[in-house]
């Protein structure tokens, strides 16, 4: 609401003065009612940005749950004497990232100068005059993206489990969310990004590429970053043989914690997909029943049923080629639904959303395939998972995107699929994205763990890889493992006898698979 104004002013004393009251009552009853009137506006613009924030503080706190989700997940897919090295780099992907996106990150991503710099940010350093009125972001918009950053940081740390040291991951998760990854977000989310539909500028191709909560700027950029450091540091020992045949059986040692993290990151991305309105009280124009909130319900659908659709071609798919059903298959199947539509899960239609799984479910399974045929070793299939699927999610956003929903998400002017008459020019910016984001990880990520690896920063000792790093890095294991007396009945004397006897074997029997 804007309130009177001179022109409301100016229409209530002309209608007092024409039913007979004097210039002066009319001024002081109109100087009066616009008063008030001033009064309810900033109230209820008040209540607009409180509103708003709640919302996104609530999806905030639904996108910081995923980072249950992600240690659940990679503590499920490694084997037992790694879960502890790697529950903490989850745990430091959060706490370094933090440091690193408040002193740098922020800045490089949001920040807005007067140059208007459409490469990368240049103020909002460790939130240096920061909130902003004029651009109408709040703590809470900081908060939001910080969870986002170290969800790519994340993702990252899933490739190159159970094999890298330490310090890597802290030197990797601080430049990823202090550099690297604020770059991608600049381009894309910022006002004065180049490649962004949401840029207010100059758009490229006149509309821009639509990436809407990050299937490039999050997924891709930590699946390439992943695919970086595994493919320099190698696969793990014995997983494959000198033949390039798979070698041991690696699989992660607990389904139950695969299955429990891909719950979480489900409901994490109720707020991840969803929350990237980042505003709920906006009604559409022409329009007081439909408004951001109805986008936020359908993003909701799209998301749900994009998810729904890969989990079951995976089921499916993979029961075809290896002739079992396989839960774990499936879980990563369902995830890559989900970071294929967080690209257009806001412009596409429910129906869409589902070919959007369909296809996500398949191209997982074919950079499966290619890893294994190329020997590269990713113990969450994270590259392949996020960088694939997230790049799927962009090529899909270019063909199928709706014109009203992408009017209702970005405005006027940007452009809409392929398939649903909107020309070419959103499909080639899509693949520009795919492009531009695969040049800058491997250009900045490529040469970090390259240096890593040259001064022996990257991978740890084989001994140690053998013995898990639990033990060798960690002081311990995180389970307990305790030897126990096994008692066995075996039968004795002549044939047909009752008599039996208990043998003590005492043989050492773990509590859980080392």
């Amino acid at each position: 609401m804007a309130g009177c104004g001179a022109e409301g002013l100016s229409n209530i004393t002309a209608l007092l003065t024409a039913g007979g009251a004097t210039e002066s009552a009319a001024q002081q009853v109109g100087d009066f009612l616009c008063g008030k009137f001033d009064g309810i506006s900033s109230a209820l613009v008040s209540q607009t940005y409180a509103i708003d924030n709640t919302y996104l503080l609530f999806s905030t706190y639904l996108v910081f749950s995923m980072q249950i989700g992600f240690a659940m997940l990679c503590a499920g897919s490694v084997r037992a004497k790694n879960t502890m090295n790697i529950m903490l780099t989850n745990v430091l992907d959060a706490a370094a990232g933090g440091i690193s996106f408040y002193l740098f990150g922020f800045g490089f991503a949001f920040g807005r100068s007067s140059n208007n710099n459409r490469f990368i940010g240049s103020n909002f350093f460790a939130l240096h005059a920061y909130p902003n009125a004029e651009n109408s972001l709040d703590y809470s918009f900081f908060l939001f993206q910080w969870a986002f950053a170290i969800a790519a940081a994340g993702i990252t740390s899933g490739s190159i489990a159970e094999r890298t040291q330490f310090v890597a991951y802290l030197v990797y998760s601080s430049f990823l969310t202090g550099f690297v990854y604020p770059i991608v977000a600049h381009w894309l989310w910022s006002a004065d990004g180049w490649l962004g539909a949401g840029a207010l500028g100059s758009r490229l191709f006149g509309v821009g590429a639509i990436d809407f909560a990050g299937s490039g700027v999050v997924h891709m950029v930590g699946g390439i970053a992943g695919l970086m450091g595994a493919w320099i540091e190698g696969p793990r020992i014995g997983r494959f043989g000198r033949d390039g045949r798979p070698g041991m059986d690696m699989r992660g040692h607990s389904a139950s914690l695969v299955v429990l993290g891909s719950f979480l990151l489900w409901f994490g991305w109720f707020g991840f997909n969803p929350g990237s309105f980042l505003k709920i009280n906006v009604p559409f124009s022409d329009s007081t029943f439909e408004g951001n909130w109805t986008g936020v319900g359908r993003t909701g659908v799209t998301t749900t049923l994009a998810g729904c659709a890969a989990a079951l071609t995976t089921l499916f798919g993979r029961r075809w080629m290896t002739g079992h059903w396989n839960v774990t298959d499936v879980c990563n199947g369902l995830l890559g639904g989900f970071a294929a539509i967080t690209a257009g899960c806001a412009v596409v239609e429910p129906w869409a959303a589902i070919i959007c799984g369909f296809g996500a479910a398949w191209v997982l399974m074919g950079f499966n395939f290619l890893a294994a045929k190329l020997k590269y070793d990713d113990p969450l299939e994270a590259a392949q998972l996020h960088g694939g699927c997230g790049a799927w999610g962009l090529f899909f956003t270019g063909l199928f995107a709706t014109k009203q929903y992408v009017l209702e998400a970005y405005g006027p002017d940007r452009g809409h699929g392929l398939f649903m008459g909107g020309g070419g020019r959103l499909l080639a910016a899509q693949l520009i994205e795919i492009l531009v984001i695969t040049g800058w990880v491997v250009a900045t990520m490529g040469p970090l763990f390259w240096v890593l690896h040259k001064f022996h920063l990257l991978r740890i000792s084989p001994d140690d890889e053998m013995a898990g790093m639990d033990l060798t890095r960690h002081g311990g294991q995180a389970y307990h493992i305790e030897e126990q007396p096994q008692f066995l009945t075996a039968p004795f004397g002549n044939e047909g006898s009752n008599k039996s006897r208990n043998l003590d074997i005492r043989q050492t029997v773990p509590t859980a698979t080392p």
